[in-house]
């Protein structure tokens, strides 16, 4: 097996074929970010995941910090103490007496005066200038004095570099698949070196500048977006999986090796060594302790501004005429579209549906067509009968922590067969009931004007004609809204599709989910509804219960796909990173086509193992639920910093995994993450026709959120959302995408600029506190060899 020692022998991101820019690995970094841990990454990640697959009988997982566990709290703080008496040693006998104090409060001596020296000899960073405009000026919380962090400054320095490191390789990930990554995070990045990491394979695309006066209101579509277009031509070009991943070749014939097309995806040999570094990060101790300290402190700061500028913020809010959190833009950024719609609407729809339709044919059963009517009285259930006790559809005290019980809640009565018929796109009718039901839904949003959703759809890769069902779908029932864009889940499903024997192995799946895609992309006229309903697609998702467990590693030795005919699921990460490779090839062939490209938003962190989340830090544009990031402070850390958006949905995890009092988002908000709020399961989980505000307004009055707080997430929401950036720029203000509070608009958002530029300011200032660490310890390597080398000089 290939050496995975952390990044010594890790490659380049590389296809079968060069690419046309090449990324380059860490080996090649900018800067040296060697640490103590470099060469144990492959032992440290294994040792963590074989835990995952087996109970522990630890109190806590070593990810985590042991905030409530004294006895481990106790041998943490003497194995500091330790270290640091070691330390000290090496520098000044006479700073021994320090070692007797409590060691959390400063640093030794000579360290205070070292990380004194090495800052006057550092550029000030220029990103921290405070704007002096009256509406902007707010009170601000700053700490003095060299030690900043509470930890010893070689601590600082290998964990500045361990952070550094994952930051690196979100970026690049995120620039090899043609996703988002946060502008400050990268520009911040680049005071390291002019160019950290040479993945901008393609520019940016420019999009056209909206006016600062323009309307809150898009413009209308003019056109149905499903009315035939002209298509653009065919390509000519074929394409053919190897291991796993999709190869474009410029002739008909995938056999001709030399006409392959140069379209990057990660090289899987790099993406084990990345991952396995990222595992070996999370539950070292000096970071963990860094990172556990820096959260601490973005609440406390958090609580103090808003002590100092809470009336600021809402005299801001008072001053902007007409806007008020109402009438502000809101995205549902994680919803499905089979549950989109409460029990109350759903009833109603199914008794209207058995007094309009009683004689349609619905159901093939035993050859023989059964009506809508046959169906029920063979219930012996009439349309009076019918009550939402009746459907028994909303999840309860039964189904928390039982996936399985919450799993058979979508059977309406608990019949499978009404599922089918009512909440299903392939079906006898070709989904013509949930077409109508997804509308009404779609009209309630176009009517509150103000509310949108990303809806999802399921593509099991069970066929090849999925696609094309779903679009057919779409399409003929005119299902489409300017309040609604697309996300398509691939359900984490194989093992149940091979024990039925309907896949032979797991590269037979992808290939039923990715051939049609890179078919349509191709040649847009082989699947004409698929390239019109793809234009509202705006990436993928990955779903299912994540507490199952998982009895492989993925690693080098793992199956490739065409051999895996186990009965046994492949593990999270192996689905996530074929599914990242395919999205890669993809997107880059699209672009070459001038279409939209995709980005990967699975379902993670909701229950299961850490590496879902480490999976999810590499791949993922956004992420949903992310309730484990509490429980591992250098993940979170990691999350905030890189600004990965995260779709929280309380009311969901109440009911399944996490009670609403323990959840996180209210912490994770304080502290600057990227959160927005969502419904996940309006039919399970609530009660009005607004399940959006019902999310609010409980999430308000239970953790008691300001105004400013509330509309904060709104703008959340919407800047996580895959909406075009025309739309954007109507909903947030044209410079949406700058940074700092020149990029809000009070007058569009009704999020004041104070809390723009305390978000912005206090994360600057983290960024600086880790590249300030890594850059004085480059400074002082090179002074070191500067003195080497004088003195080898004048010994000769």
């Amino acid at each position: 097996m290939s050496n995975l020692c952390g990044s010594v022998d890790s490659r380049p991101l590389m296809s079968q074929r060069s690419l046309p820019v090449t990324p380059v690995s860490h080996k090649h970094l900018p800067i040296d970010l060697r640490t103590s841990m470099d060469g144990k990454y492959k032992e440290i990640a294994e040792e963590l995941l074989a835990r995952s697959l087996t109970d522990s009988d630890m109190r806590c997982a070593p990810y985590e910090f042991p905030e409530e566990s004294p006895i481990e709290q106790l041998e943490e703080k003497r194995h500091r103490l330790e270290r640091q008496i070691s330390q000290d040693v090496k520098l000044e006998p006479e700073i021994l007496v320090r070692a007797k104090q409590d060691f959390m409060k400063v640093d030794s001596t000579a360290d205070l005066e070292y990380l004194k020296d090495s800052q006057e000899d550092t550029v000030d960073y220029p990103f921290i200038e405070r704007e002096t405009v009256t509406e902007r000026e707010f009170q601000r919380v700053s700490i003095s004095g060299e030690e900043k962090c509470g930890v010893p400054f070689t601590d600082l320095v290998d964990a500045a570099k361990c952070v550094v490191k994952a930051l690196f390789i979100r970026e690049k990930y995120m620039s090899l698949s043609l996703q988002n990554f946060s502008r400050t995070t990268a520009r911040c990045l680049r005071e390291l070196n002019e160019r950290p990491l040479d993945t901008n394979i393609y520019e940016e695309l420019h999009e056209s500048p909206v006016d600062s006066d323009v309307s809150v209101h898009p413009p209308v579509s003019k056109t149905h977006p499903y009315e035939e277009q002209n298509l653009p031509s065919d390509l000519g070009y074929s394409c053919a999986m190897v291991d796993g991943v999709f190869h474009v070749y410029t002739t008909q014939n995938p056999k001709d090796k030399s006409t392959e097309l140069d379209l990057p995806y990660p090289d899987l040999q790099e993406y084990i060594a990345d991952m396995n570094v990222m595992m070996a990060l999370i539950i070292n101790g000096p970071v963990k302790s860094f990172c556990y300290r820096r959260l601490q402190y973005l609440s406390s700061k958090f609580q103090m501004h808003v002590l100092l500028n809470e009336m600021k913020e809402l005299a801001a809010q008072k001053k902007v005429p007409h806007r008020d959190f109402y009438n502000i833009r809101k995205v549902d950024t994680h919803i499905h579209a089979s549950s989109c719609m409460n029990q109350k609407h759903l009833l109603r729809f199914i008794k209207r549906a058995m007094k309009k339709y009683p004689d349609e044919i619905v159901h093939i059963e035993n050859g023989r067509g059964q009506t809508l009517m046959d169906v029920f009285e063979n219930m012996n259930l009439t349309a009076y009968d019918l009550s939402v006790d009746t459907l028994d559809m909303h999840a309860d005290r039964n189904t928390f922590h039982r996936f399985d019980k919450f799993n058979s809640k979508y059977n309406p009565i608990g019949e499978s067969i009404l599922r089918e018929i009512f909440i299903k796109t392939d079906n006898h009718i070709h989904g013509k009931y949930f077409g109508h039901i997804v509308k009404e839904v779609m009209s309630d949003l176009e009517e509150s004007k103000y509310q949108n959703a990303e809806l999802r759809l399921s593509v099991y890769g069970r066929s090849m004609d999925e696609w094309d069902k779903l679009a057919k779908w779409a399409v003929t029932h005119s299902v489409y809204s300017d309040n609604v864009r697309w996300l398509v889940q691939i359900p984490r499903l194989f093992d149940v599709y091979r024990t039925k024997k309907q896949l032979s192995n797991f590269q037979q799946m992808l290939e039923n989910i990715f051939l049609p895609l890179f078919e349509v992309t191709i040649n847009p006229s082989s699947h004409p509804q698929l390239h019109l309903f793809l234009q509202h697609v705006v990436g993928f998702d990955s779903v299912d219960d994540e507490s199952k467990p998982e009895h492989h590693i993925f690693n080098l030795d793992s199956p490739s796909p065409a051999r895996w005919c186990d009965d046994d699921n492949p593990p999270y990460s192996y689905y996530l990173y074929y599914m990242y490779a395919n999205m890669t090839v993809l997107n880059h062939l699209r672009r070459r086509r001038g279409f939209h490209t995709f980005v990967l938003r699975p379902h993670c962190g909701e229950a299961g193992p850490i590496h879902h989340l480490v999976s999810g830090f590499m791949l993922s544009e956004n992420i949903s639920h992310g309730l484990l990031l509490r429980k591992a402070p250098v993940l979170q850390y990691l999350y905030y910093l890189a600004q990965v958006g995260i779709a929280m949905s309380p009311l969901s995890n109440n009911s399944l995994f996490l009670s609403y009092h323990r959840n996180p988002l209210p912490e994770y908000l304080s502290r600057g993450l990227m959160v927005s709020l969502s419904t996940d399961d309006p039919l399970q989980f609530h009660f009005t026709k607004e399940p959006l505000m019902e999310e609010y307004s409980i999430a308000t009055q239970v953790w008691k959120l300001s105004s400013c707080d509330m509309c904060e997430l709104a703008r959340n929401s919407v800047l996580m959302s895959g909406f075009s950036h025309k739309s954007k720029s109507h909903w947030l203000g044209p410079d949406y995408t700058k940074e700092g509070p020149i990029s809000n608009d009070i007058r569009r958002t009704n999020v004041p600029d104070i809390r723009v530029a305390y978000r912005y300011e206090t994360m600057c200032e983290e960024l600086h506190l880790i590249i300030q660490a890594v850059r004085t310890q480059e400074l002082d390597s090179i002074e070191e060899e500067t003195l080497c080398f004088t003195s080898a000089q004048s010994i000769r």
